[in-house]
């Protein structure tokens, strides 16, 4: 077991310096312990052969998850794709862990002369907000989505773009289909890893799992109750768990050498499905396929998780797939080059996105390789349709809502 854990560890630790040096190339990153600077990023530079009449733009990247297979994907498209396509430059962040990283990330950025923020880290994005707003910068959430609170506070603010993705309620949802999955199949023991709680996305993700396992949580069987004691406890505790036919045999959640115990532990007791609710199939997959236990994942389509459903125990996967924050880029062009797109109140964009549900290696790959290479969902031709003047919001709606399938 300790072998095993040692052997993931340096797999682990592989990964991240491949993606520092080979799918990194090029970035200046804004580290969370280096003051800004007036020097100018060396970012490779923009690609010319893109759109003729959008002017270039540099935009900075906050990221929380530097090796994760749905991370890596978004990389891919917008440094491999968006930037061979269209004048813009994109400057990554190392990984950031608090929202003090995150500030001091984006006084860098400012100081590099970025016009625009993307953020796919959720430490605190008030203070992200407040960072952009106070710099010039244009901001827009890349994925996840503010809190309503939040969203209520900024979103008049002429510098917040806005945000394109799954609300809680579809990250509830999410959970819910997920869980009722294996409730359809008949399991009657299962074990749930719930990933960075109390992160919200994976709080309302969380949340669904149970209740579309037939289970209630402190007695509650309702989404906003259950969310509530979960955001409250910092995480699920089992004895607050009702079983109504499904019993839940374990839970952890965060990511070391304590989860691998507390995953072998739980694999020891035999359950009949493992339910993830992000980040599994990042850290766990070679795990549980070699306890040859179904377990599912809200993640994406990436290479890897079709290998686990082709020829591993991977049964169910929600996922992004990887052009799916196309649309956002898109926004931000239109707000840097005067054009912002409002809805009739003067407010930033706030469309929800869904996820696509794969259940065997077929349903995977019909998804997986639609948004590959030179062709994604999200193509050039896509979004060009949305880039410009006199684009509206239910433009944006309308191309966000589509069926991609």
């Amino acid at each position: 077991m300790k072998t095993l854990k040692k052997l993931f560890a340096l797999l682990l630790t592989l990964a991240m310096v491949a993606c520092l040096f080979v799918g990194c190339a090029g970035d200046t990153p804004a580290t969370d312990n280096t003051p800004a600077t007036n020097t100018p990023a060396t970012d490779a530079p923009a690609t010319e052969s893109g759109t003729d009449d959008v002017e270039p733009i540099k935009i900075g990247v906050l990221v929380a998850d530097v090796s994760g297979e749905e991370a890596l994907a978004f990389r891919s498209y917008y440094e491999n794709y968006i930037a061979s396509n269209y004048n813009v430059t994109f400057s990554y962040t190392e990984q950031l862990e608090d929202a003090a990283a995150e500030k001091s990330a984006i006084e860098k950025f400012a100081a590099q002369g970025c016009q625009a923020i993307l953020s796919f880290s959720s430490a605190d994005r008030a203070t992200q907000l407040d960072t952009c707003i106070a710099n010039g910068l244009y901001y827009a959430v890349a994925s996840g989505m503010l809190d309503d609170a939040q969203f209520e506070t900024y979103k008049g603010s002429e510098y917040f773009v806005g945000q394109i993705g799954p609300s809680m309620d579809t990250e509830y949802e999410a959970g819910y289909a997920m869980g009722k999955y294996f409730a359809d199949k008949g399991v009657k023991t299962v074990a749930m890893y719930g990933a960075f709680i109390p992160n919200p996305m994976h709080v309302y993700r969380a949340a669904g799992v149970l209740a579309g396992l037939g289970m209630t949580y402190g007695g509650a069987s309702e989404k906003d109750a259950i969310v509530g004691q979960i955001f409250g406890d910092q995480g699920i505790d089992p004895s607050k768990v009702g079983a109504n036919g499904v019993e839940l045999i374990g839970y952890f959640q965060g990511f070391g050498d304590t989860t691998f115990d507390e995953l072998f532990a739980m694999l020891g007791q035999g359950p009949d499905a493992f339910l993830s609710v992000g980040m599994a199939t990042t850290f766990f997959t070679d795990a549980l396929n070699g306890a040859g236990v179904e377990f599912s994942d809200i993640d994406s389509f990436t290479s890897a998780n079709g290998e686990a459903m082709a020829n591993g125990k991977l049964v169910y996967l929600a996922g992004k797939y990887s052009s799916s924050i196309g649309p956002i880029f898109a926004a931000v062009v239109n707000a840097v080059n005067g054009h912002p797109v409002r809805d009739a109140e003067g407010n930033a964009l706030s469309i929800s996105q869904d996820y696509l549900v794969a259940t065997d290696a077929d349903s995977f790959a019909q998804y997986s390789t639609t948004d590959q290479g030179d062709s994604p969902i999200f193509s050039k031709e896509v979004l060009d349709t949305v880039i410009g003047e006199n684009v509206s919001y239910d433009d944006f709606a309308a191309l966000v809502s589509a069926d991609r399938s």
